[in-house]
């Protein structure tokens, strides 16, 4: 285990994950427990910039710990962790402020779109780029695996290590992204990409009611007899070969190829709800695998940022 490269994921407790969240990044988590010693995080600190409700962000956490070992993340592979439990991330990400310019940050996507939305931001979104440096760098990682648009927090990321390293010694590897190829952006059922901002999803494990619903009312563009979009979102679930002689055979049939589509997906995501069902009986084995990955997160930081206070002169 110790010679494997290390991988880190934070993701944010924001609500129900959806087909796209699950094909565009959940599904690599997965693929990748075996390659790589995996660190995969929910970040509840991340997510106070914008969710200020106890309750929901107690109840969201817990919720995608289930959907992680659901989708077949093993905890023994894996280290699933909350980002609170590791409490010397936010006193690394206090130290990165110490060295990080104002005009810097402000180069932050995030930043810039909230600024251009007419937004007042909160601090924690301006600082948003080196509390995730911290969640990165504290655990040595090698790789973020991440899209190509959100390359941008590993180059924070980067940077704030090679600046601290030349600033005050050696102390931190330099991440690299670990881009994920052929991740195609799925359409919700309006047409649109699929997101939870624009109320157009197909939750991850919806029941097969919903499925029904959501899958009847996709829109159809109506003029080439082939359903776009409808072929779009079956593509994440069958083959091309199989798909093209079904899409032409039903040309025209946009109810026959929606129904072969639910099919499909009532197909795929039965088994992931029912196993996140059978999880959610034993309330106490989910939070137990929560806390034991937190606490060996915790560990490894630790180690980390003993070090980073004797470099910086904060032990005497």
């Amino acid at each position: 285990m110790g010679s494997k490269k290390i991988l880190l994921s934070g993701v944010k407790p924001t609500g129900r994950p959806h087909i796209a969240n699950y094909f565009g990044a959940m599904r690599q988590f997965v693929d990748l427990q075996d390659e790589y010693q995996s660190y995969v995080c929910i970040v509840d600190y991340h997510a106070l910039t914008t969710l200020q409700n106890s309750n929901e962000l107690a109840s969201n956490t817990y919720e995608m710990m289930l959907d992680f070992l659901a989708i077949g993340l093993d905890p023994s592979k894996v280290v699933l962790f909350k980002q609170s439990d590791v409490p010397e991330v936010t006193e690394l990400g206090w130290i990165f402020n110490c060295i990080t310019t104002m005009p810097y940050l402000e180069r932050a996507h995030a930043y810039k779109d909230a600024v251009a939305k007419g937004k007042e931001v909160n601090v924690g979104t301006f600082d948003y780029p080196l509390l995730m440096a911290a969640d990165i760098l504290i655990q040595d990682a090698d790789v973020v695996p991440v899209g190509q648009d959100q390359k941008q927090h590993v180059e924070y990321a980067r940077d704030t290590a090679e600046k601290f390293n030349r600033i005050f010694g050696e102390a931190f590897k330099l991440p690299e992204p670990l881009i994920l190829e052929n991740v195609k952006t799925v359409p919700g059922i309006d047409g649109q990409k699929m997101s939870k901002s624009y109320n157009n999803t197909i939750p991850l494990f919806a029941t097969d009611d919903e499925l029904k619903a959501l899958v009847m009312s996709i829109v159809t563009d109506s003029s080439s007899g082939i359903p776009q979009n409808v072929y779009a979102i079956h593509e994440l679930l069958r083959d091309r070969e199989y798909l093209d002689k079904l899409y032409e055979e039903k040309k025209g049939k946009y109810k026959d190829l929606k129904e072969a589509l639910l099919v499909d997906m009532i197909a795929f995501i039965k088994p992931l709800r029912e196993k996140r069902a059978e999880l959610a009986k034993d309330r106490q084995f989910v939070l137990n695998v929560l806390k034991e990955g937190g606490e060996k997160a915790e560990k490894k930081a630790a180690q980390k940022i003993a070090k980073v206070r004797e470099l910086v002169g904060v032990e005497i």
